[in-house]
């Protein structure tokens, strides 16, 4: 009962959130439709301001994966992983999340097709794609926008929490499959 009245007050949640900010704004005499149309135009310009370092880092990442540096370093770091009993095959989610969302996204589901969803390796790369961020991308996208060439310790900071949040997954996927 409470799982179906959450399954439909999920599909009216957004359209009800928006409606309120519009009410919201309306109460307040903000000019609803100029403001939304203002903001299109300033992220059009953001969007166009970003590109050039969206297609920088899509051509780092593609080089990086057509190169077979990724599978070089998955083989060199395979020891370690199973040292900390990780299977090998959820390695270069480790290393491609960090990059790409979308290419992470993708060798998820090809390990989720070969594995199932079920498996321990699905729930891991799963779960470590839940807990990780895409940090070159968030890095390369938002300190371009704002003109930031010196990230000074963001990179950093990103790949401990990457880090973190993969051997946080893989703790919770063994406890879970123990």
């Amino acid at each position: 009962m409470i799982k179906e009245i959450l399954g439909e007050l999920s599909i009216v949640a957004i359209p009800l959130i928006v409606a309120a900010f519009v009410a919201y704004a309306a109460s307040k005499k903000v000019p609803v439709y100029e403001s939304f149309v203002a903001g299109a135009k300033g992220g059009f310009d953001v969007a166009v301001r970003i590109i050039p370092y969206l297609v920088a880092m899509l051509v780092a990442i593609g080089i990086f994966r057509a190169s077979g540096a990724m599978d070089l370093m998955v083989s060199a770091l395979s020891p370690l992983a199973k040292l900390i009993g990780m299977p090998p095959e959820a390695l270069p989610m480790g290393l491609l999340r960090p990059l790409s969302g979308s290419g992470s996204l993708g060798l998820m589901t090809e390990i989720m097709k070969k594995f199932g969803p079920d498996s321990f390796i699905g729930v891991l790369v799963s779960t470590m794609y839940g807990s990780s961020e895409t940090t070159f991308y968030v890095i390369a996208v938002y300190f371009g926008a704002v003109n930031i060439y010196r990230t000074r310790h963001a990179v950093a900071a990103g790949l401990i929490a990457d880090f973190v949040g993969m051997l946080g997954a893989l703790a919770i996927c063994r406890i879970l499959f123990s």
